[in-house]
């Protein structure tokens, strides 16, 4: 299907943009970081306007753009994973040499370290999954898609769909069930 400019600009509104507050939530389950969240999410709407020709006006609009951000993902992560880290010396020498610079700026790791532990449990418990069982949870039960809209996203076979999603449950009830009994509770069904 080929759209005139003004088609594209009125798809694009009515389509794709009422789903930016989902893709940024499913952007940032990914990547666990507001800006990596946010440069995913516009590199997908700006795909989806590059490509807007391959969108069936009617089809789901928010299964589309997830195809499109689950992808740039995984693109993005081989690009970074082969990657070596860098680091800017000066930038760090810079600071370090700074006449702002706290000296308490060498904390104690162990009181760091609880300061991250402490926060919602769920979440601390999803974002531990692997990334292919924490997507295919947000995509289910934080997005509601179906499991053939989720094949469709994922490019999988449904089966696979089901058998990640109920490994993925089971994976996040053990994570959760260890942090009830850390706090006392106990499983009543023993």
């Amino acid at each position: 299907m080929s759209y005139e400019s003004k088609d594209k600009q009125r798809v694009f509104n009515e389509e794709f943009m009422p789903h930016i507050d989902a893709m940024y939530n499913f952007a940032f389950r990914l990547t666990l970081d507001e800006d990596d969240a946010k440069d995913l999410v516009q590199e997908t709407f700006m795909k989806a306007y590059r490509f807007i020709n391959s969108f069936e006006t009617g089809t789901n609009a928010k299964a589309w753009l997830f195809r499109i951000l689950k992808n740039s993902f995984i693109n993005n992560y081989r690009k970074k994973s082969k990657q070596p880290n860098k680091v800017d010396y000066q930038e760090v020498e810079s600071f370090y040499n700074s006449d702002s610079v706290n000296e308490n700026i060498t904390t104690d790791l162990r009181v760091e370290t609880v300061q991250h532990l402490i926060g919602d449990e769920i979440t601390n418990a999803l974002n531990a999954l692997d990334v292919d069982f924490r997507t295919v949870i947000i995509l289910c039960d934080l997005e509601g898609f179906t499991y053939e809209e989720m094949a469709k996203i994922l490019d999988i076979p449904i089966g696979t769909v089901r058998s990640r999603l109920h490994r993925a449950r089971n994976l996040l009830k053990e994570k959760l069930k260890q942090y009830a009994s850390s706090l006392g509770y106990k499983d009543k069904r023993k």
